[in-house]
C-alpha cells in the first residue's frame, strides 16, 4: 500500500501547457495502403492530382439537340440520338442538329446544346425557338477537373465527396495514415461487469464501454484490456500486456493520491510523466506519460472526468497520429440562457446544449454537472469553456462554446 500524500509532487499546468505537450508527442502514424471502398474516415497520406481531364470530351449538360451555335433558324435533324454513354461517331454538318441526352458526347462539327423546351420538332426539323452561342450548355474538357488538378492534399479527411473524387480519377487504392490502437484499461476494485449485479459497495464498469466508443468517433481502434484491480503487480502486469499491442492507453481511475491509487507511480516507473494534474474543472489529476513510443494517458474514475478529459486531450492527439492538420473542435460564442456559477479558481467545461434561436446560438447546461452525473454528458452538443470567478455570470452572457456535436435547429 502507497503512503499517504497530502500534497501532489506534481505541478499544476494549465490546459494550454497540456494540450500542447501532449500534441507535442502525437505523431502521425506509419501510412497503409488501402481500398478506397474501405477508405471513408480515414485521413489521406498522399496528394492525389489527377491524371485526366474531367470530363475528357465536351458533354452535354442539358437534354435537347446538338448543333452549331453559329448557324440560325431551323436544323435539319440528324436521325439519331445521342445518349450518355461512348461516342457514337456522328457528325452534325451546317444546317444540320441531333438529339442529345444530358450527358451525352458532342459529335463532331456540334458546339453547343439548345434546351429541348426551347425547340419544336416537326417533319424531321427542329425549329429553335432560343438561339444558343457556341459553348452554350456544355460542358467542356476539364470544366471539372483540369489534368493535373490537385484534388484532395496530403492530410484530408475522406468523407462521401472525397471518396467520390478518388473513383472519378481512378485512384481505387490510396494511401492513408494508420488508426491509432488504443488500449483501454479500467481500475478499481469496486468494478464489475455491466451485466452483473453489483454487491455492496461496488458499480459497474461504464467507464470502458464509454471510452471505446470515444475512441472509435475519434478514428482509432479499441482494444478492451479489462479491469485491473488495485493490486501493484497485477496492474503491471496488465499494462505490460496492453502496450504490447497499443499505440496509446488510456486508463481510468487510480491517479489520485488515495493510498490505492497506483496508475500514476506505475506509469513514472515505466517511463516519463510529462505532467499530472491540470488546471481544470472536471479532471484535475489527468496525467500524460511515455512509455517507450506509447502515449499514456491517466484519466480520472468519474465518468463524467474520464469522458470530458478524453474530450479535451485525448481525442486531439488520436487525430495529429492519424494526420490530421486540424485537431481542435471548433470554437464559436453563445448567449447563455440562465445564470451560471463558475468554479472560484478553475476554467470548467460544463456540458451543454446549444442551437440556433431567432437567429443567434443559446446556450443551456444539461442540468447538475457533477462528475459522477453520467447524465449530463447524454444529448449534450458543446462544453461551455468557463473561466473562474468568484461572481456569477448572468443570464444573456456571451461564453466561449467548445462545439462536441450538431446545432440543434429552432
Amino acid at each position: 500500500m502507497r503512503p499517504i500524500l497530502t500534497t501532489s509532487p506534481y505541478a499544476l499546468v494549465s490546459v494550454g501547457h497540456a494540450s500542447a505537450t501532449i500534441l507535442d508527442h502525437a505523431r502521425p502514424l506509419e501510412v497503409e495502403v488501402v481500398d478506397a471502398l474501405a477508405a471513408h474516415g480515414r485521413t489521406l497520406a498522399e496528394l492525389i492530382a489527377s491524371g485526366e481531364s474531367v470530363p475528357a470530351g465536351p458533354r452535354s449538360a442539358v437534354d435537347g439537340y446538338a448543333l452549331r451555335g453559329e448557324d440560325r433558324g431551323d436544323r435539319a435533324l440528324v436521325l439519331r440520338e445521342i445518349v450518355a454513354g461512348p461516342d457514337q461517331g456522328l457528325v452534325v454538318g451546317p444546317g444540320q442538329a441531333v438529339r442529345i441526352m444530358t450527358g451525352g458526347i458532342l459529335p463532331d462539327g456540334a458546339d453547343a446544346v439548345v434546351m429541348v423546351e426551347d425547340t419544336e420538332e416537326r417533319d424531321g426539323r427542329v425549329a429553335i425557338l432560343r438561339e444558343v452561342s457556341p459553348g452554350g450548355n456544355v460542358h467542356q474538357v476539364g470544366q471539372d477537373i483540369a489534368v493535373g488538378e490537385v484534388i484532395l492534399p496530403v492530410g484530408a479527411a475522406l468523407g462521401p465527396a472525397e471518396i467520390g473524387l478518388l473513383a472519378t480519377v481512378g485512384r481505387v487504392r490510396v494511401g492513408v495514415y494508420r488508426r491509432p490502437r488504443v488500449a483501454i484499461l479500467a481500475t478499481g476494485d469496486e468494478l464489475v461487469d455491466p451485466w452483473e449485479t453489483p454487491p455492496p459497495g461496488c458499480i459497474r464498469d461504464s467507464n470502458g464501454y464509454a471510452l471505446a466508443a470515444a475512441v472509435r468517433d475519434s478514428g482509432g481502434e479499441p482494444i478492451w484490456t479489462g479491469v485491473a484491480r488495485d493490486d501493484e503487480e497485477g496492474l503491471a502486469a496488465q499494462v505490460g500486456e496492453a502496450l504490447a499491442g497499443a499505440d496509446v492507453l488510456v486508463t481510468s481511475g487510480g491517479v489520485s493520491m488515495g493510498t490505492r491509487d497506483l496508475v500514476k507511480p506505475l506509469l513514472e516507473r515505466l517511463g516519463t510523466i510529462h505532467f499530472g494534474r491540470v488546471n481544470f474543472k472536471p479532471g484535475k489529476p489527468l496525467t500524460f506519460a511515455t512509455i517507450g513510443g506509447a502515449l499514456a494517458f491517466g484519466l480520472p474514475g468519474f465518468p463524467v472526468s474520464s469522458l470530458v478529459t478524453f474530450e479535451v486531450f485525448v481525442r486531439p492527439a488520436l487525430l495529429r497520429m492519424q494526420g490530421r492538420p486540424r485537431v481542435s473542435r471548433p470554437r464559436v460564442e453563445a448567449e447563455l440562457e440562465h445564470e451560471l456559477r463558475p468554479d472560484a479558481s478553475r476554467p470548467e467545461y460544463q456540458r451543454a446544449i446549444v442551437q440556433w434561436r431567432d437567429g443567434r446560438l443559446v446556450a443551456r447546461t444539461t442540468g447538475s454537472q457533477g462528475s459522477s452525473r453520467l447524465l449530463s454528458m447524454a444529448g449534450a452538443n458543446a462544453l461551455l469553456e468557463i473561466q473562474p470567478s468568484e461572481h456569477r455570470i448572468p443570464a444573456g452572457s456571451r461564453v466561449s462554446v467548445l462545439l462536441t456535436g450538431d446545432l440543434i435547429a429552432d
